[in-house]
């Protein structure tokens, strides 16, 4: 890839309430991702949907949402308060190393209120997640290796309930810089997974979480950690 361009991909789940033709709209080098077939009660198209950890699995749906981008937004919702279960929407087509991207959440309620982006996701039990977190008014970025999810790097913030807020995270080789509603939060570095992985969605526990915003752009791949 010549490291001179920038591919920029953005993932607009605002789309849905177009119901659009299927293929992907690319303006400008900005690619549009239409999730055309997807229906109000439906599981989302293009994502693959698992948990990390024990109990059931939790429901995404597309609902609709009028204060959402769109009106419509991807629901995640669990009654299963199961410590230590995460539940994923992982997008199937892309696989980068060095990236950005963020997503605009709602809190609407549950005991963990957390709402997240997993990056560089290898699987179920391995992959680095961006949380932001109600209950603890905190945004950290965490590794799961082997299923077993440890804190790298975090810091209060004004994380709230019932509010529409933008998560945002670039990923350049070891480096991890967040922020929260475009104010910068921390930088922090980790080189346990410094090849490609794929990007999602990701919440915890038994919470009721809509997102309808999940942008990414992808940055120039280096050989550097």
């Amino acid at each position: 890839m010549n490291s001179g361009i920038i591919l920029l991909r953005v993932i607009s789940l605002g789309v849905l309430a177009a119901c659009m033709a299927a293929p992907s709209l690319a303006v400008d080098g900005q690619t549009t991702i239409a999730f055309a077939e997807n229906r109000i009660g439906m599981p989302p198209a293009d994502f693959d949907l698992g948990v990390t950890g024990h109990g059931q699995p939790g429901k995404w749906t597309i609902v609709r949402d009028e204060s959402a981008a769109g009106g419509v937004a991807i629901e995640l919702s669990s009654d299963d308060p199961t410590e230590d279960r995460f539940d994923f929407a992982v997008y199937q087509s892309l696989s980068l190393k060095n990236l950005a991207a963020s997503t605009r959440f709602n809190l609407i309620n549950g005991t963990m209120k957390s709402a997240g982006l997993v990056f560089r996701f290898r699987d179920a039990s391995n992959y680095y997640v961006l949380r932001a977190n109600a209950l603890e008014s905190r945004v950290d970025v965490y590794r799961v290796q082997s299923g077993e999810m440890k804190r790298i790097s975090g810091t209060d913030a004004d994380v709230v309930l019932n509010h529409r807020q933008t998560l945002k995270l670039v990923a350049n080789g070891d480096q991890f810089e967040v922020s929260l509603d475009n104010t910068a939060l921390f930088t922090v570095w980790d080189q346990t997974f410094l090849t490609d992985g794929r990007i999602g969605l990701w919440t915890q526990e038994d919470n009721l979480t809509r997102f309808d915003q999940f942008l990414i752009t992808a940055l120039p791949w280096s050989e550097e950690p």
